[in-house]
């Protein structure tokens, strides 16, 4: 042991631990801030389970709650509340100084919250707790809602066909979920005066909670009568959360968010890996004469073994527990992004994601450094006298191949999912080959072109690069890989989203209204027309649910797919017309022939639940079954923005079946007055502003890829550190060329200009392969994901090279910076 830490200082001042000890890092740091980050978010979601209910138990159905649920819960001493969620506009103003917006309304019983409390804003900037609802007559509504409506605390705004007085402003609302229309500011009312506002009606899309609290056990077993009730009632559209789920949507989301992180982390730590282990080589070959002395003077092989293993311990756990603490600090950078997407104060670290990191930096070190020290224990005697190298001996070609083994293990324990593991692991090894392959493809067309410029540096550069291959391959693939990432966050995302705009045409409707109720049609197509709005066509809407397919019940259960699990759970927006839509496009089948019920279904769909033409669909509409056969699918043009429908039956099927209308328009900004006119007048309308719904999702985004932005950093880093190692591996070499050349007559300003020409070769290269991998990774996505067009910029190569050959130049400055500064004589001399 003290023979291992005087090696290790003496190694330490001679600068060849220092790399190894920043690679390694730079691949914990770049885990450990998304451990630190996922940690405290799941910490904080268990420990506010509870308050992020606002319950021990909450039940969620899309219709009226069942009264025999609520007289269960008091039976067994559980106290409990029920909330109603929809979508709706809140009005405010008159005449000219009207202003409407879109609302999510919330209506609360008496007790609610159960667990938690809400937080109400005070004017000295400071937050109340409370255990209130709104009274008779108020609401209570967030400042975001107060400020779009041009109001203040204490002014009245509009609910339907009632009025209420705004009493106090929401702060923190601890249950409020992260579905989609709950981006929409929040009004809260109470659950009595729901009525007098006149939206419930057909059609709307309302979110029934009912909410439980009480002793563990009892709520336990009203939990377990729940669900039996609900099976043999066969009710549908029902979920029930605990506090063991917490909230599934925001665990999922998080479950979602942690496996794409630490699969940018791991691609960092993969090029990290790559460049402990060129270290790690470097180190080996450095130290061959020194430990073929040491043999000499009497010390065994497992002494040797023994103290280089105990050197590069050392290290690891340096360089783990800096590294822990780099990403400690860097999580909090993830925090500021994403961190504003969870409401409560989330609780400190855990020693976990340390342990984690120490423990990623201890696999890398041992699988990707332990092969060249086993070969340090295999050097003979003889390489004192006689300098030749043995070959690598089978333990050590093992020793690689249970380094791969222990990676993919780390990757299979930082995603959770075998098969995305497997994938990820396999499209980072298949990038590695193609731009492996790619890069040598070019070394071999250089060879032509040696003699192309009269100029000794360009021949001498040509000449380098052809005499260290594998060197240059690994220079050009790291650079490649780690440039890649980063223009396809970078470059390519801004593409990605011109593209996504420009799909969407410019006067593609802005505006959906729903909620339209069959006396109110009429008047509304009349009043568009008024306006000069020709084509926005109103379509029949009818909630129904998918029961059976081709006789045969269907369920939840019946799928093993998500998606297909929530569309067969949840109501349909049918709707029933004679022809079909403009939009629409047949992909099979034909239209409706009309006498008979039939069935138009979207393609997506239909594969998703495994329908097929000829198939019939059976729906509960309101209590009434409606079945019909599938005689065409149709491809539906979701960049239109229009009006479109998963299901389209035809009338005969639906004569009699209560519906709602749905329209969509497009309004400029100058006629901004008409829309408000509208809801001022029908009050039970809901109208989308698609414009700024797309503007919050894409704020949110916003937030998720600057996060992914900053982990990409580490992967660039990576990418640099790789290309540093490749260099600094062959400086040996290339001090003994540069002699060699200089006292042949070469100068050294030829040889620099050699030295700059090579890694702007180098460069270039990975500039363009990195261009050309992130552009190909746009075209997939805008083609196979998201079905937009997609046009290559010649800008992605350009930056993709000049980037590309600035890195090489760093590199180069900081990797190679005293092979030149060397005096030849000395050169040869030492070789």
């Amino acid at each position: 042991m003290f023979l291992a830490l005087r090696m290790t200082a003496r190694d330490w001042r001679a600068g060849e631990l220092r790399f190894l000890l920043v690679a390694l890092i730079v691949a914990v740091a770049s885990l450990s801030s998304v451990g630190f980050f996922v940690d405290r978010m799941r910490a904080g979601l268990a420990r506010d389970a509870n308050q992020l209910l606002g319950a021990d138990l909450v039940l969620n159905a899309d219709q009226p709650l069942r009264p025999a649920w609520k007289e269960e819960a008091a039976r067994r001493g559980l106290s409990s509340a029920e909330t109603v969620v929809f979508p709706s506009m809140a009005l405010a103003g008159e005449g000219d100084e009207a202003a409407s917006l879109l609302a999510s309304v919330k209506a609360v019983s008496t007790g609610y919250p159960l667990r938690g409390s809400l937080k109400l804003a005070q004017g000295t900037g400071e937050e109340r707790p409370t255990r209130d609802i709104p009274a008779p007559g108020t609401v209570w509504a967030d400042a975001n809602l107060l400020a779009g409506l041009n109001i203040a605390k204490g002014q009245t705004l509009r609910l339907g066909d009632a009025s209420f007085k705004v009493a106090q402003v929401i702060a923190v609302e601890p249950d409020r979920g992260a579905g989609f229309m709950n981006f929409a500011p929040r009004v809260m009312l109470q659950l009595d005066e729901l009525a007098a506002t006149g939206l419930v009606q057909n059609g709307s899309r309302l979110t029934y909670r009912l909410l439980v609290a009480g002793a563990p056990q009892a709520v336990a077993g009203f939990r377990d009568w729940l669900q039996q009730d609900i099976r043999q009632a066969n009710v549908r559209g029902t979920r029930i959360e605990t506090l063991e789920s917490g909230r599934p949507e925001m665990q999922a989301t998080l479950e979602r968010a942690e496996q794409f992180l630490s699969l940018v982390g791991l691609l960092s730590a993969m090029l990290a890996a790559v460049a402990v282990a060129m270290a790690a080589r470097r180190f080996m070959l450095r130290h061959i004469d020194a430990c073929a002395m040491l043999r000499c003077l009497g010390m065994t092989q497992n002494a040797v073994t023994l103290m280089y293993l105990l050197e590069f311990l050392l290290i690891g756990v340096a360089g783990s527990l800096l590294g822990v603490a780099a990403g400690f600090g860097a999580h909090f950078l993830l925090l500021e992004w994403l961190g504003r997407l969870v409401t409560t104060e989330l609780p400190p670290v855990s020693i976990v994601p340390a342990l984690q990191g120490v423990t990623t930096g201890l696999v890398l070190l041992i699988g990707f450094a332990l092969p060249p020290i086993l070969q340090l224990r295999n050097v003979p005697h003889n390489r004192v006298i006689r300098r030749e190298q043995e070959p690598p001996k089978a333990g050590a070609l093992t020793s690689y191949g249970t380094g791969l083994l222990a990676f993919t293990g780390l990757l299979l324990w930082q995603v959770g999912k075998p098969k995305l593991a497997l994938l990820t692991a396999g499209g980072f090894l298949g990038g590695l080959a193609a731009f492996a392959l790619v890069g040598w493809l070019c070394m071999l067309s250089l060879k032509s072109l040696r003699t192309a410029l009269p100029y000794p540096g360009w021949r001498f550069a040509v000449t380098a690069l052809q005499r260290r291959t594998g060197a240059t391959l690994m220079q050009i693939v790291a650079l490649a890989l780690g440039l890649m990432a980063l223009l396809l966050l970078t470059v390519i995302r801004e593409d990605l989203l011109d593209a996504w705009r420009q799909s969407t045409p410019a006067d593609a409707p802005n505006h959906f209204v729903i909620n339209i109720q069959p006396d109110q049609k009429n008047e509304i197509e009349a009043r568009l027309k008024a306006q000069g709005i020709r084509d926005a066509a109103l379509y029949p809407m009818i909630r129904g649910r998918l029961v059976a397919i081709n006789g045969r019940q269907v369920n939840g259960d019946s799928y093993v797919e998500d998606r297909a699990r929530r569309l067969v759970e949840r109501e349909f927006n049918l709707s029933t017309m004679d022809a079909m839509p403009p939009q629409n496009q047949l992909t099979g089948g034909a239209w409706f022939s009309g006498g008979r019920a039939e069935a138009s279904v979207e393609q997506g769909l239909a594969k998703t639940l495994g329908l097929r033409l000829g198939d019939r669909i059976r729906f509960d509409i309101a209590g009434q079954m409606v079945e019909a056969p599938i005689t065409s699918l149709r491809k539906l043009e979701w960049g239109s923005m229009r009006v479109n429908f998963f299901v389209i039956l035809s009338p005969q099927a639906l004569q009699n079946a209560p519906q709602t209308w749905i329209t969509a328009f497009h309004v400029p900004q100058s006629a901004e007055g008409f829309v408000r006119r509208l809801t001022q007048d029908f009050p039970n309308l809901t109208v989308v502003d698609i414009g700024s719904v797309l503007r919050q999702v894409q704020s949110v985004l916003d937030q998720v890829i600057a996060a992914v932005e900053f982990l990409f950093l580490f992967t660039l880093a990576s990418g640099f550190l790789v290309l540093y190692a490749a260099l600094a591996g062959s400086q040996d070499e290339r001090m003994r060329e540069a002699g060699l050349l200089r006292a042949l007559g070469a100068t050294r300003r030829q040889l620099s200009r050699a030295q700059w020409i090579e890694f702007a070769l180098v460069g270039g290269v990975s500039g363009v392969l990195a261009a050309t991998g992130a552009a190909v990774v746009g075209w997939l996505l805008a083609d196979q994901v998201f079905n937009f067009e997609w046009g290559f910029r010649p800008l992605v190569w350009l930056i993709g090279v000049v980037v590309g050959a600035i890195c090489a130049f760093i590199g180069g400055m900081v990797g190679l910076r005293n092979v030149l500064a060397r005096p030849p004589l000395q050169t040869l001399r030492e070789g």
